[in-house]
């Protein structure tokens, strides 16, 4: 089959869902198949060995380095979408590639799927800071899910938010996928050296350096664990708009020299290494919805400590197969001291019941492709 799976982030390397996609497309041309990623032309081009259709974008203010497209102007684009003979079109994003997606779905009358990943009233609340307007966005892009053929979500946690917007269609749970990682020894002290981490307890952190994160419970919890332990070491990878108020904080904490600052890290080997390292992944987010990186943490061995009812805690067993607690520094602090003798064993759980395998997920998305395909041939047009 040929698919066009549109995202509004490109490299991928930017955010978990240019990750997804990035998976999904690789995994697809794999298995047989001709997939597309579709996206706003970013600045670089990505070295990636997958096709690729790009369509004119102009930056997003205050949002680098994602930007806004403008499909329409483009014409080689537009041309060389006509010449793919997509079958069936997935899109990531309600926003400009969505409304981009399902235009072009609509005009070839073939199946159209979306995959809701985020939860865009949190971030519109905090970027206008008005409820109202929020809530206005939140009622157009809920009217986007309902234009689509199927919507997916990638756990049930993340379906009830969806629902919570208002969303009253049928939903298909789609999780995404981990390929499991068997670090070496070898792994784990390259991964030390580099980052100077000692042989003490090292924490990890891997995400967007942005407080929606609620990375301030980490860095607030350290400085109550620091108290009554000294052989540690915070390291944490990303970026983001939060980082220089984080360096600030972790200074009146009296932890800078407890943490480090890895930057942006494409590089998947390395990557791997940092997870085997780390002794614990410390994840309070409320906001994300089922993040990668936790199952990236368990296909590595490291179990993660997570917010007690988060949506990224669906599917873990406190003491189990990674660690909850709820959100509050001194309990995290305590939770973090009660964890790390359990590390080991939690680990190896985590590393048996959170990751599911690109090959078992991507089975299970193209039986659905195939689905909405052929029910569409046989059906005659449906717009």
């Amino acid at each position: 089959m040929i698919v066009g799976e549109y995202v509004d982030c490109y490299p991928p390397d930017v955010d978990g869902v240019g990750m997804v996609v990035k998976s999904y497309v690789e995994n697809l041309n794999s298995m047989g198949n001709t997939a597309y990623y579709v996206a706003p032309r970013g600045k670089k081009p990505y070295p990636g060995n997958f096709p690729l259709l790009q369509f004119p974008s102009i930056p997003m203010i205050g949002k680098e380095p994602y930007t806004v497209g403008i499909p329409y102007v483009g014409m080689q684009y537009n041309y060389d979408i006509k010449r793919a003979g997509f079958e069936l079109i997935h899109v990531h994003s309600p926003f400009s590639a969505g409304m981009e997606a399902t235009e072009k779905a609509w005009k070839a009358d073939i199946p159209l799927v979306t995959s809701f990943h985020s939860k865009y009233y949190d971030d519109f609340l905090l970027k206008t800071g008005s409820k109202f307007i929020a809530s206005s966005i939140v009622k157009l892009i809920v009217r986007f899910y309902e234009k689509c053929d199927e919507v997916w979500t990638v756990n049930n946690a993340t379906a009830d938010v969806l629902r919570g917007y208002g969303y009253n269609g049928g939903i298909v749970i789609m999780p995404n996928g981990t390929n499991l990682w068997y670090p070496t020894p070898e792994d784990r002290k390259a991964a030390q050296d580099l980052y100077h981490l000692g042989d003490g307890t090292v924490f990890l952190f891997v995400g967007q350096h942005s407080f929606k994160k609620n990375i301030k419970l980490i860095i607030e919890s350290l400085a109550v664990y620091s108290k009554t332990h000294s052989d540690f070491k915070m390291l944490f990878v990303g970026q983001g708009p939060d980082e220089n108020e984080m360096h600030q904080m972790i200074d009146e904490a009296g932890l800078h020299d407890k943490v480090v600052f890895a930057g942006h890290i494409s590089d998947r080997n390395l990557m791997k290494q940092i997870y085997s390292r780390a002794d614990l992944f410390l994840f309070p987010s409320l906001y994300d919805n089922a993040p990668m990186v936790v199952r990236e943490a368990a296909a590595a061995g490291t179990p993660s400590i997570l917010m007690r009812g988060s949506c990224s805690a669906e599917g873990v067993t406190d003491d189990v197969n990674g660690f909850l607690c709820e959100n509050d520094p001194v309990e995290m602090a305590s939770r973090i001291e009660a964890a790390l003798p359990l590390a080991d064993k939690v680990g190896e759980e985590a590393r048996r019941t959170i990751p599911l395998a690109w090959t078992e997920v991507m089975k299970m998305v193209v039986e659905r492709y195939q689905n909405l395909i052929d029910r569409f041939e046989k059906e005659g047009s449906r717009r």
